[in-house]
């Protein structure tokens, strides 16, 4: 304790510093800011109390009750930065959980290690040794050489805890660590030869001031501004969600008469076959219409974080029935072999997203015939075993257009179709290899591109399927694929709907089937048949009408005694979950607008066959 005044006055003016720039400053308490207080206020006291032990000295003789205590003082900061620092060191060396189930362990350990120590130094004797006329002074005694062996067992904690988390050494929470290690060691040596000169006060000080640039201390006024701009982006983005569903709707609504109508076209015998050619093109415009709509929606909801991965158990046969009946039906009349490969032995049913798989082929497949013109498209699907994981391994080699090797990077990217110049008669968006990227991400699959342009492509899938054992599916019905409906008896299916023109299609495409109709262009018409007991088989029920919604028609239909009607939701809100959401409300099912022919006869099938 020979250093003189100047130089714990000196640190004494940065460790205030460093307490005003803290303090004044506003933080997020967390448990390292929490701990840094600590140490600056405690290092702030220190340098205090080393300060009166220079008065100490002087008093000594006059009043050595005093002189002792202020000295005893300074040995209980040394101990008590030492630990704080070590608890420091321990926190950012211990992974989160297991902080918190040590928590209370810790702190008890830590009071008990600092009570005995400060104990231990007020009951310890203590000498103030004073030679060269003051010019050298020190202390000695049992309680100065406890404070040194409890300091060195402290310095072992925190050494054991750097060599358990060396991996992370590099992070810079570590670097006052490491200094404070450095230094202390240097102050150490300096100390042997020289007992007067005591630096660790000094060394602590730099290291607060050190830790001061490493620790986490979010400012708050930018995580306000950081908030702000997050409640910003996310308004803006409900806001987008909320357009793209409307637009949907919007769009889904006059797109359900004119594939509606146009599928009704088609089956009537009476047109003539050029005047049926025209009407597949109207059908595939549209389908091609709905294709964009869906595309633009869902990579609105991946983006959104709004997509989920909905699990369930799957024939893997009907799979890829769907897929080669749909790319067939894609291919038409043009001059393509569509070859298909497909292992026998991949195991029958499997767990996993039946419906984003079967989207990721098709958008693969879709695109294949999209840019071949002539030759062939080969589809094949290989797996690879693992315990109770089957790997489906899916490729889709064409000999198209091909890729340039520097455009490879870009097809991932959203509305970007490359050489867009030449493909320009192309339809598309450039969503689907987008989608297809982002949904195998959420999924743990990954996607390979091979190509040579001018020559063909190959887009290779793999993706991990849990294998299930003991399936609760039935595989034969699952299999099962209705072309046409025969209704058994006379039925009658009330069609509640807003727009005259959906009213119409709905009329027309069950009148194919020979099924009556009663429509209402609202929920209270509809509410006042059922109350006035007219008999209904089926119920298909638009949602967003004005005045009382489909929903709200629905929970009152539910409220009327005996009614037990199926309520099928017929709507145009076809945004991914939506199914789910009015399955959830009590619907029997759902349909989506424009009417899919197929999803049509299942709910007929289901609902109104009796055989």
């Amino acid at each position: 304790m020979g250093t003189g005044i100047f130089f714990p006055v000196s640190a004494l003016l940065f460790s205030i510093l460093i307490v005003l720039l803290f303090f004044t400053k506003e933080h997020y308490k967390t448990v390292e800011t929490k701990l840094y207080g600590y140490l600056i206020i405690t290092n702030l006291i220190g340098l205090i109390v080393e300060i009166l032990c220079t008065v100490a000295a002087y008093i000594s003789k006059t009043n050595p009750f005093l002189s002792t205590l202020i000295l005893k003082l300074y040995l209980v900061y040394i101990i008590t930065w030492a630990l704080l620092f070590t608890i420091y060191v321990y926190y950012i060396s211990t992974p989160l959980e297991k902080m918190h189930k040590r928590a209370k362990m810790g702190i008890i350990v830590s009071t008990i290690f600092w009570l005995f120590s400060v104990s231990m130094i007020f009951v310890l004797p203590i000498n103030l040794i004073i030679e060269n006329n003051f010019q050298t002074r020190y202390t000695a005694g049992a309680s100065v050489d406890f404070t040194y062996m409890m300091s060195f067992v402290l310095v072992i904690i925190m050494v054991y805890c750097l060599l358990k988390n060396i991996k992370n050494s590099k992070n810079k929470k570590y670097i006052p660590l490491f200094v404070f290690l450095n230094l202390g060691l240097v102050a150490m040596i300096f100390q042997k030869f020289n007992p007067s000169i005591l630096l660790m006060t000094y060394i602590e000080t730099f290291v607060s001031v050190l830790m001061y640039h490493t620790i986490e201390n979010p400012d708050v006024k930018m995580i306000e501004q950081l908030n702000i701009a997050r409640e910003q982006a996310d308004k803006a983005n409900r806001a987008k969600t909320e357009f793209l569903s409307n637009m949907s709707h919007e769009i889904r609504t006059p797109l359900n008469a004119i594939v509606g109508f146009s599928n009704l076209l088609l089956e009537n015998k009476e047109i003539p076959d050029n005047a049926k050619d025209e009407i597949k093109d109207i059908i595939m415009a549209g389908d091609n219409l709905l294709e964009i709509v869906n595309g633009i929606l869902d990579i609105s909801k991946i983006e959104a974080n709004k997509m989920e991965i909905e699990a369930s158990e799957y024939s893997f046969k009907k799979l890829a029935n769907e897929l080669v009946t749909l790319t067939k039906g894609r291919i038409a009349e043009k001059p393509l072999e569509f070859k298909v490969n497909i292992a026998e032995d991949i195991p029958p049913v499997l767990y996993g997203d039946c419906q984003k798989i079967k989207q990721i082929c098709v958008n693969i497949l879709t695109n294949a015939v999209k840019y071949t013109k002539e030759g062939w498209i080969n589809l094949t699907i290989d797996h690879v075993k693992k315990n109770d994981i089957c790997r489906l391994i899916i490729s889709v080699e064409d000999t198209g257009i091909g890729i340039k090797e520097g455009n490879i990077d870009r097809l991932f990217d959203k509305f970007d179709r490359l050489d867009i110049v030449n493909n320009v008669t192309i339809e598309g968006t450039g969503l689907g290899l987008a989608i297809t990227k982002k949904l195998l991400d959420m999924m743990g699959g990954k996607i390979v591109v091979q190509s040579t342009f001018g020559k063909g492509s190959k887009f290779t899938v793999s993706i991990d399927q849990k294998i299930v054992e003991n399936p609760t599916i039935k595989l034969d019905e699952e299999e099962k694929v209705i072309d046409k409906v025969q209704v058994s008896d006379e039925k009658i299916v009330l069609i509640v709907d807003d727009n005259k023109i959906n009213l119409k299609v709905a009329e027309r495409l069950l009148d194919s089937y020979g099924i009556k109709s009663v429509s209402v262009d609202n929920g209270y018409d509809a509410l006042s048949k059922i109350k006035n007991k007219e008999k209904f088989d089926l119920i298909l029920m638009d949602d967003m009408m004005p005045k009382l919604s489909g929903t709200e028609t629905f929970q009152e239909l539910q409220k009327i005694e005996g009614f037990n009607i199926p309520v099928i939701a017929l709507t145009a809100n076809a945004l991914t979950g939506e199914k789910e959401k009015y399955l959830a409300l009590g619907f029997n099912d759902y349909l989506a607008k424009p009417i899919n022919k197929e999803e049509l006869n299942n709910i007929i099938n289901k609902y109104l066959n009796q055989e």
